[in-house]
């Protein structure tokens, strides 16, 4: 009897099953992103608070973060800064020293996953040099937000790591911790208001 083939499959609660190795976008749906997203914790879940710091709350403040620093930036790129993580619905959020230690099998299954998605949602499948940059950026302020305000780094550790950022970019925000189900819901609602624009 031939060696039984491992499932790389995964139903998702909108009924669409996902090839985690071979995705296409038309098994990718915005709910089970922002699902996903909403119950998967930064930070491995190490964060102050009565909730888990979700990777759908850290998208929706890159998001926020990306505006502030592009703010001619066409709303596909904002979209793009949204969806920057949202491979992690289905692989999960993993520190970065993890992301070493497993090398570059992680980056191919987030790479696939990510043109997928891209392309669902009239997105190039890989995103110019100049914009995953500047997403980038986006996500290093994000990590110094997080790391300072609810993940107990001080402000010269977590300089040391992900850089200061400038007053003006940072200026009024915070970072939440809500209930999952409420990012779920603004996860989609900003979604949806950036598709609409692009």
């Amino acid at each position: 009897m031939p060696a039984k083939q491992p499932r790389a499959w995964q139903r998702m609660l909108s009924g669409r099953r996902l090839d985690l190795l071979d995705p296409t976008p038309m098994d990718i749906e915005i709910e089970d992103i922002a699902h996903g997203l909403a119950f998967v914790a930064r930070w491995n879940g190490q964060t102050n608070g009565d909730f888990a710091y979700s990777v759908a709350e850290h998208s929706l403040l890159v998001e926020t973060l990306y505006g502030r620093l592009y703010p001619d930036a066409p709303a596909k790129w904002r979209l793009a800064a949204l969806l920057h993580d949202a491979p992690e619905y289905v692989i999960g959020d993993m520190i970065s020293p993890v992301k070493s230690a497993i090398g570059p099998s992680y980056t191919e299954l987030d790479t696939r996953l990510a043109a997928a998605i891209h392309l669902r949602f009239g997105l190039p499948a890989t995103l110019p040099k100049t914009i995953k940059q500047g997403i980038k950026r986006a996500d290093r302020i994000s990590a110094w937000l997080e790391a300072t305000r609810i993940a107990g780094f001080s402000e010269t550790e977590s300089t040391r790591f992900f850089g200061r950022p400038k007053p003006e970019h940072i200026d009024g925000l915070d970072v939440l911790l809500r209930p999952p189900l409420e990012t779920r819901e603004d996860f989609t609602t900003r979604h949806d208001a950036l598709l609409k624009e692009c």
